[in-house]
């Protein structure tokens, strides 16, 4: 399943690859036919070039099916803050339409522009296909789920841009119009020099699939694909890489260590695999700044999503988008009533480069990056140890299984309650 060494690709560039139809169409695969994926490809759909889906691809028959419903419908959900109609840009055939573990391969064969939206923990394998194969690509984050994983897109992610490979990775707030907005501003000076920085992600949590007598082990967690790491990462990876990685975008670089804590406060049922429900870590730059990063699953306690720089002359406030003096006074303030749909929009500013020959877009050194420091964070919190970025990146943990299959042995295993092994800090080790 896994592609061969990416160092040993032909260097050939985007151009030799997308060759637009007869009716100058861009053609798609989707990779993963979930609720977000369904969302991706519609926003694709919606973008205002000429792009058609032609391919699918998922481990699963029925939600490709229920993917493939929801796109040609004429009642279409509003995902993403999108909704419209989209069904006569759906040109995908019973025989474009791929089951199992490896039908990944042949739907990108068939596509100018891959999306894959699969559970993190396949988008190693799917991006390396995707760049062998010349696609221009969008991947959703985070793009990995352990050390490993991040060491294989960071190789791929050098070919991509030999061959100038378009990739955008869907951290939207690179294309949100008010956080472009705040980042001008920190460029031209208005907050001085960032000396630390606060993100939250504190809600409710998500959904729980229950298990079902008849799935193997391998079916259940990828159907209840959230709770388990070597296939999400805990939500300190799936969802705080948002607000990490606005730090890291507005800091214009990654921390070099970090420390914390964490654990299993209220969410210990076994339906919740092997995940904490609260992280909270410190993360410090070269410079010795501070990102104090908090992350909460916890029903009934305080929501928060939200991002705050303080820097030596002002502080930026991402949710309420504005800038202030030390003493409180706003120095800068977007107008609302201007922000976009940064979702949309990260698709129609991909599309519209393709359809032009242009190569704009290199988003997945940052995004294997900044899915690095949510790594970095959970195993801070799991172990209770300081580790440094670096070590821990060049350390070769895999989380995956050996291989990929419904009766393959998983790395995680319920005991003879139906629990899973949980990490325990100061037990839980990562160095020696």
């Amino acid at each position: 399943m896994v592609a061969g060494s990416m160092m040993a690709m032909p260097l050939i560039s985007s151009a030799e690859y997308f060759h637009p139809s007869a009716d100058d169409s861009i053609k798609i695969a989707l990779v993963g036919c979930g609720g977000r994926g369904t969302g991706a490809a519609m926003q694709a759909l919606l973008s205002k070039q000429n792009v058609k889906l032609v391919a699918m691809a998922d481990a699963f028959r029925d939600r490709l099916d229920d993917c493939y419903k929801n796109l040609t419908s004429d009642d279409l959900s509003d995902w993403s803050g999108v909704a419209g109609n989209v069904k006569d840009k759906i040109k995908v055939t019973e025989e474009t339409k791929f089951v199992g573990f490896d039908g990944y391969k042949k739907a990108i064969a068939l596509a100018d522009v891959v999306i894959l939206t699969t559970p993190p923990g396949f988008r190693p394998i799917h991006f390396e296909e995707a760049v062998n194969q010349g696609k221009h690509i969008f991947m959703e984050k985070p793009v990995a789920t352990d050390p490993a994983g991040i060491k294989r897109v960071l190789d791929a992610a050098i070919i991509a841009k030999q061959k100038k490979l378009n990739v955008v990775v869907g951290l939207q707030r690179h294309y949100q119009n008010s956080y472009r907005e705040l980042y001008k501003r920190l460029q031209d000076g208005m907050i001085g020099d960032i000396v630390s920085a606060q993100a939250w992600w504190n809600n409710d949590g998500v959904w729980v699939n229950m298990r079902k007598p008849s799935q193997t082990e391998m079916e259940y967690q990828m159907r209840n694909w959230y709770y388990f790491n070597w296939l999400c990462g805990d939500h300190i990876n799936e969802q705080h890489i948002h607000n990490i990685d606005v730090i890291n975008w507005f800091k214009g670089s990654y921390p070099v260590k970090a420390q914390g804590m964490g654990g299993r406060e209220v969410r210990k049922g076994k339906e919740f695999g092997e995940i904490f429900d609260h992280h909270y870590v410190e993360f410090q730059y070269a410079d010795g700044s501070i990102l104090n990063s908090q992350c909460r699953h916890i029903k009934g306690t305080m929501s928060k999503v939200d991002e705050q720089i303080m820097g030596t002359k002002g502080n930026i406030y991402c949710g309420a988008m504005n800038i202030t003096d030390r003493k409180g006074t706003v120095m800068y303030q977007y107008d609302k009533a201007k922000e976009n749909n940064p979702y949309q929009t990260e698709h129609d500013e991909l599309f519209a480069a393709i359809a032009k020959g242009e190569y704009k877009f290199a988003d997945a050194e940052n995004g294997a990056r900044s899915t690095m420091t949510s790594i970095l964070g959970r195993m801070a919190t799991y172990s209770g140890q300081a580790l440094e970025y670096d070590k821990m990146l060049n350390s070769g943990i895999s989380l995956q299984p050996s291989r990929y299959a419904w009766d393959a042995d998983m790395p995680s295993k319920p005991d003879a309650n139906g629990f899973y092994p949980v990490a325990v800090p100061g037990v839980t080790k990562y160095l020696s």
